[in-house]
């Protein structure tokens, strides 16, 4: 990449690391100006510009809108990633969106991506598990922005939260998992959810094929999501949020 692509991309990247850091959202008409020739391309490198400064990368987000389609790739992080049962505050979110979606853990190196075998080796190296993505942007009217925006302030990622999978005697299904999400207490989503754009470990699969080095690459400890099960919803402050996903076990996070 040339000195007169670099630039933009620097520039679009330090107006979004300003906005992390003062929590002002930046308004839209001028990210829209900013980054009218955006492309997929420049939004992974002004991904990756806000990772080197605001990172490490802890954890990942992916997934497709069909099954011809590629995945997307966007950096979790650091200050992002809870455990089950975490708070988060409308002091450090400027809205919060709520999915449920399944989560893979890494927990040893993968096998060589080129591997003939490396899907079915790849899946002994991982745990899957519930999460719940909480969805905020640094760019006022987040959810109607372009694609490219949307890439390059990290998919609209605010958080991750993530729970140890739980037994409870049924075999996961990674393509319509039997999905319960309720707002204090209230059922907003029950029953047979799929994934979008297919299986979720072939977007897994997918998603570890893709990555490379970006952001640091996927490493041993680190959970990627693979699509939301629920749509994304959005609650007020003071709402407590608990999920499950059969197979896998129960996740909950409060928003206050």
């Amino acid at each position: 990449m040339d000195a007169s692509e670099r630039d933009p991309i620097d520039a679009f990247a330090a107006r979004l690391i300003e906005a992390r850091r003062s929590g002002r959202r930046i308004p839209r008409a001028q990210a829209e100006a900013a980054g009218s020739d955006l492309t997929i391309g420049g939004a992974y490198g002004v991904q990756a510009s806000v990772c080197r400064a605001l990172g490490p990368a802890r954890a990942f987000k992916t997934g497709r809108k069909a099954l011809d389609l590629p995945v997307i790739v966007a950096p979790v992080l650091e200050s992002g990633l809870r455990g089950d049962g975490a708070v988060f505050s409308a002091r450090e979110l400027g809205g919060c969106g709520i999915e449920l979606e399944i989560g893979f853990r890494l927990d040893r190196p993968l096998p060589p991506v080129e591997a003939e075998d490396f899907a079915e080796r790849a899946r002994g190296c991982v745990t899957p598990l519930p999460v719940i993505e909480i969805i905020d942007g640094r760019i006022e009217a987040f959810t109607e922005l372009s694609d490219a925006l949307k890439l390059a302030d990290n998919q609209m990622n605010g958080g991750l939260v993530w729970a140890e999978p739980q037994a409870d005697g049924a075999t996961p299904d990674f393509v319509q998992p039997v999905t319960d999400l309720r707002f204090d207490g209230r059922q907003i989503v029950s029953g047979p959810c799929p994934v979008p754009g297919g299986d979720a470990f072939d977007i897994f699969v997918a998603f570890a094929r893709a990555i490379g080095d970006h952001c640091g690459g996927f490493q041993p400890g680190q959970i990627v999501t693979t699509g939301s099960l629920t749509g994304m919803l959005f609650v007020e402050p003071g709402t407590r949020i608990e999920g499950r996903i059969e197979g896998l076990g129960t996740i909950s996070v409060s928003y206050e």
